[in-house]
């Protein structure tokens, strides 16, 4: 009789359905995906390395009209991103965003030194963040309201950055409140130290001001502007005057696979020394894009810039006149990974591009490769 009713019970438990079976197993440990999406928690980053050859001695620009694709024959790990962050609906919350590699050494906010040589680590952003309701308020460090293309790579239809990339800041430190009127417009304001400030240079701040827009479905509309007063002349010197900066991007979708955008840039800078006395200096760019997605997995770019210098003040010539070409073809053969490459031609007025022996040149052409990770 005790053998016929092990046997029911053997037979029994193989019969048995799965679920019954899973809740006799002890509990699973949780991956850290899941601990993370139940405190709430994000976690993204990528890895961005590639390859550049140029055929000037771009390295011999003291201001080149790139901001990190400076080098004249090099493989680089250009950047590592990484960002950490719990910003729910409502209540408090927070980002942390890290960048480490080559391109880092450009985008430090002052105190600290940028250019070839300085530190591969820069904390891009790290703020509080509060919400309710339609209001947003952040405080601490953020990246700019203004442009186009932006630091973290993988957002960027190209391999090079444009040349108005480089001519609006990268990061503002102070305080900044969003305010959702609709699904349709947002409104921004803030007060900073200025233009990559961890610190500020001078007492006065800088007041920023935006609006993001979406009248229909396919377009989208980003102005933004920033007043303040900012350094002038070389450090040491405690000269400063009015910066004021005006920046529209729009974008439209014409069809599934093809889309089209525009950038429009204006700056001026008071109390700039020129001769024996000062002049409001002065500089503009526009730049259009074009990106059609020829399959789910090839996607072609392509980028037109025109910048007019007309006082030096980006980059130190007057009265020059600055226009890019760039080509860029991406393959994606899975959702986290991406190849892509470039090429792309710059021309100036005047001659101000290095080559490696003999008088300067008014082109410069160059050629790069790339591979993105994402997580």
């Amino acid at each position: 009789m005790k053998k016929l009713f092990l046997a029911s019970a053997v037979s029994a438990l193989f019969a048995a359905p799965t679920t019954v079976l899973a809740q006799a197993k002890p509990g699973a440990v949780p991956t850290l995906d899941k601990v993370l999406e139940a405190s709430g928690i994000s976690v993204s980053g990528y890895i961005d390395a590639g390859y550049t050859h140029a055929d000037r001695n771009i390295e011999a620009m003291a201001v080149a009209p790139r901001v990190f694709d400076t080098q004249n024959n090099s493989f680089a790990l250009n950047q590592f991103g990484l960002s950490v962050a719990k910003q729910p609906k409502e209540g408090f919350g927070g980002l942390v965003n890290l960048t480490v590699g080559r391109d880092a050494q450009f985008i430090h906010s002052a105190p600290e030194a940028t250019g070839v040589g300085a530190s591969t680590f820069d904390v891009t952003q790290a703020y509080a963040q509060y919400a309710r309701g339609p209001l947003t308020l952040i405080a601490g460090k953020f990246v700019t309201l203004q442009g186009t293309e932006v630091i973290w790579s993988p957002t960027n239809p190209n391999i090079s950055h444009s040349i108005l990339f480089g001519a609006i800041p990268f990061t503002h430190t102070g305080v900044r409140g969003a305010w959702a009127v609709n699904d349709r417009v947002s409104l921004y304001a803030g007060l900073n130290n200025g233009w990559d400030q961890l610190t500020d240079s001078n007492k006065p701040k800088t007041v920023e001001l935006g609006a993001s827009l979406s009248p229909v479905k396919p377009l989208t509309v980003v102005l933004s502007a920033y007043s303040g007063k900012e350094p002038t002349t070389p450090a040491g010197v405690p000269a400063v005057g009015t910066r004021t900066s005006f920046n529209a991007v729009a974008s439209y979708t014409i069809s599934d696979p093809l889309s089209v955008g525009v950038e429009l840039l204006q700056v001026s800078q008071e109390n700039v020394p020129s001769g024996p006395g000062t002049i409001k200096a002065k500089y503009n760019g526009v730049a259009l894009y074009g990106t059609y997605m020829f399959t789910p997995k090839y996607r072609g770019v392509l980028r037109y810039e025109s910048f007019d210098d007309k006082d030096g003040l980006r980059f130190g010539l007057a009265s020059t006149k600055y226009k890019e070409v760039t080509v860029t073809g991406a393959y994606l053969p899975a959702d986290n990974f991406e190849m892509r490459a470039e090429v792309r031609r710059d021309n100036a007025t005047n001659p101000v591009f290095p080559e490696f022996t003999g008088p300067l040149s008014k082109s410069l052409m160059t050629v790069a490769l790339q591979g993105l990770y994402k997580f």
